[in-house]
């Protein structure tokens, strides 16, 4: 996306982040306070984390809002004259809510409902939603919480007259926080072994910067009622993992025969994911870099034989890891 194209839309807006203080919630305020906007209210449970936005970004507009998603009578005060919403706030760690289901529930959905009550009663134009891949088949409590979540935002539609409610669906984000490119890093530099859960194991990726713009269209263009899906490459995480080591050999000067050990595949996790269910296929667009699911669209046959799993796709090589790495400064 095109930021300065784009710059006119948040003038003069009151703008909430949901989860503003993780990877990235920061990312977008960071991008927000980019154009004229006239507040951004960087919502979060994690007070240390808020602290770091307000010394990183130093900026009058931000407002510090320290509260719960799963607070109904917290968010219908933080949405208080609020013109657009991103809800990032999540629990998103799968082995965590594979523990911990109700809890994930409590956050995902609930947290999410009261979100969607607190845009509609506060006259809201647009809430986004921030969705995952692992909804798709969920084999998962993280995603079939986040599933029912994309479902509530969208069916939301339906009975609002003032806001507009859309989702945006991607896969794993490479250099936030607790994903598997820091894990990877820190274990490098302890001289390892690297742990990596099954060698046939294959994501889809993309950088904060790309999870971000892909929002931030979504924002712009948005009708409400659709998902949108950034087109992303695919990667094996063993390759990721040999990728690092010759990263953080060329960037920290680290060894280059760090070995690799084979732990399994932890609780809830897949070998591959998808990004579009069979039964999304008759409703989905291409508009280029992205794809968009029109939840109110009449079936068309154009992508019915269509497939998009992370281990069809052409896998990134070596170097092409390598080259976005550098270029994300892990």
């Amino acid at each position: 996306m095109n930021m300065e194209s784009g710059m006119d839309r948040f003038t003069g807006k009151t703008i909430l982040v949901t989860g503003g203080a993780g990877s990235i919630g920061r990312e977008l305020v960071k991008k927000i306070l980019l154009t004229d906007v006239r507040s951004v209210r960087v919502l979060d449970n994690n007070e240390t984390g808020l602290h770091d936005v307000a010394l990183d970004f130093d900026d009058p507009r931000i407002r510090l809002l320290m509260g719960d998603i799963t607070n109904e009578k917290r968010m219908m005060r933080a949405m208080q004259n609020v013109d657009l919403v991103f809800h990032a706030a999540a629990l998103k760690h799968v082995p965590i809510c594979e523990y911990n289901p109700f809890e994930a529930a409590e956050v995902n959905v609930r947290g999410t409902q009261n979100c969607i009550d607190a845009s509609i009663a506060n006259n809201v134009k647009k809430m986004i939603f921030i969705s995952t891949d692992k909804v798709v088949s969920p084999f998962n409590v993280m995603g079939a919480t986040k599933l029912v979540a994309e479902r509530l935002t969208i069916a939301a539609n339906s009975y609002s007259t003032s806001t507009k409610f859309s989702c945006v669906r991607f896969g794993n984000v490479l250099n936030s926080r607790g994903s598997v490119v820091p894990i990877f890093k820190k274990q490098i530099l302890g001289g390892g072994p690297i742990t990596v859960t099954d060698p046939a194991m294959t994501r889809f990726i993309m950088t904060i910067s790309q999870a971000v713009d892909l929002i931030l269209d979504c924002a712009r263009e948005t009708e409400g009622d659709d998902i949108f899906i950034l087109k992303m490459p695919s990667i094996k995480i063993q390759d990721l993992a040999s990728a690092m080591i010759n990263y953080c050999h060329e960037a920290y000067g680290s060894p280059k025969n760090i070995p690799l050990k084979t732990i399994g595949i932890r609780a809830g996790e897949k070998i591959s994911e998808e990004l579009i269910s069979h039964d999304e296929l008759g409703k989905l667009e291409d508009h280029g870099n992205y794809f968009v699911i029109k939840r109110n669209k009449s079936e068309t046959p154009g992508f019915l034989n269509f497939s998009y799993s992370s281990d069809k796709e052409r896998a990134l090589s070596l170097p092409e890891i390598e080259k976005i790495l550098r270029e994300t400064h892990v």
